[in-house]
């Protein structure tokens, strides 16, 4: 029979080496999925991953994919890194669209040239306030944080929907669930003329140094990882537990609202029950295949923004269902998984039990 060995200490190389080697499973696995469903594996594999780049236009709609997801897993994976598991960066994203969209609607007409900042201390006040409710039920109450702020995300949903259908619905909309578009003021400035993508990624750019420092540079940020690598030891130094928690859940909200202000002053322009993108679920994933790192984890964004666009231009190439992305971001998934059991254990052949005693 065959066991798992946990392996003295893992190489560097494995450990970096390992999301590579599950992107190249991804698609080996991906091709192999294309041959059963009756399509050339290269030609399909060319339609999700060269023809959304094939212009200027493709290549704007990545990065605007790219840096919200970018946004959400910075911040988680400071929480991460201190085996804090934030899985509802989701709401935290939708309560900051909400607190955003608030101020844009009442009062986009009096504060000018103020709007677009105000909008972005708001939306990141709504992550933060929802990522302290998981922080004070985690760090006083000791409750599960992966149970709650999961729990949480439905709550925040609710509430735009609420909004949305309720008190914020545009009364021109003909019934429609949506609020007023953003005047000017409240909305981010595309970069070029023609496209979508807007100023909002200058702040996913700047905050990915911003990220490396805290991390890597800061005491705070070596606390974190003491906090996350030697639990005992962190104690023994008087490391305050509850402080941590509040540290990464409140960076990790806040970072996950702002991107949800990028999303509806940026490419939406409003508030609406159909924006429902996933990001700071599929924000885990690639934080997890970046290695928590800030540049692989803008690599990682690139490859999941990939995945989405790539999947709109197979279902009108090749008239595949349009959940192939997700397909592609599951099966990259239990592949990071599989070659990270890998970097921490070895396979080893065992005498089974029966062959032990009749010998």
């Amino acid at each position: 029979m065959i066991r798992l060995a946990r392996r003295a200490a893992p190489s560097r190389l494995m450990l970096w080496g390992a999301p590579l080697v599950a992107v190249a499973l991804t698609f080996v696995l991906g091709a192999a999925l294309f041959a059963a469903m009756g399509q050339p594996p290269l030609s399909a594999l060319h339609a999700l991953f060269v023809s959304p780049l094939s212009d200027l236009n493709g290549v704007s709609e990545l990065l605007l994919k790219a840096s919200p997801l970018c946004l959400i897993a910075l911040g988680l994976a400071v929480g991460f890194r201190s085996n804090v598991w934030n899985i509802g960066a989701e709401g935290q994203m939708y309560m900051g669209a909400v607190f955003a969209t608030g101020l844009a609607i009442h009062f986009q007409t009096r504060w000018g040239a103020w709007m677009l900042p105000a909008m972005i201390l708001a939306g990141v006040a709504g992550g933060l306030a929802w990522a302290a409710i998981v922080a004070a039920l985690r760090a006083h109450l000791h409750a599960s944080e992966i149970l709650v702020s999961l729990m949480l995300t439905y709550v925040a949903a609710l509430i735009v929907k609420y909004l949305v259908f309720g008190p914020w619905q545009d009364p021109a909309a003909n019934n429609f669930p949506l609020t007023v578009s953003f005047e000017d003021n409240a909305l981010f400035s595309p970069l070029m003329e023609g496209i979508r993508l807007n100023t909002s990624l200058l702040i996913t750019l700047a905050s990915i140094p911003l990220a490396w420092v805290f991390m890597k540079l800061s005491f705070t940020g070596f606390q974190l990882r003491v906090a996350g690598d030697a639990p005992a030891a962190a104690r023994y130094a008087g490391h305050s537990e509850a402080r941590a928690i509040w540290i990464v859940l409140l960076v990790s909200g806040g970072a996950a609202g702002l991107a949800g202000v990028t999303e509806v002053a940026g490419p939406i322009g409003n508030l609406n029950d159909r924006w429902t993108p996933g990001y700071g679920f599929t924000a885990i994933i690639v934080a997890a295949l970046g290695r928590l790192h800030p540049v692989g984890i803008a690599l990682a964004a690139l490859l999941m923004a990939l995945l989405y666009i790539g999947g709109e231009s197979a279902q009108v190439a090749l008239q595949l269902p349009k959940a192939v992305s997700s397909v592609f971001q599951g099966l990259l998934l239990m592949a990071l998984l599989a070659c990270e059991v890998l970097v921490h254990f070895r396979l080893q052949w065992a005498p089974s039990t029966r062959s032990s005693r009749a010998a």
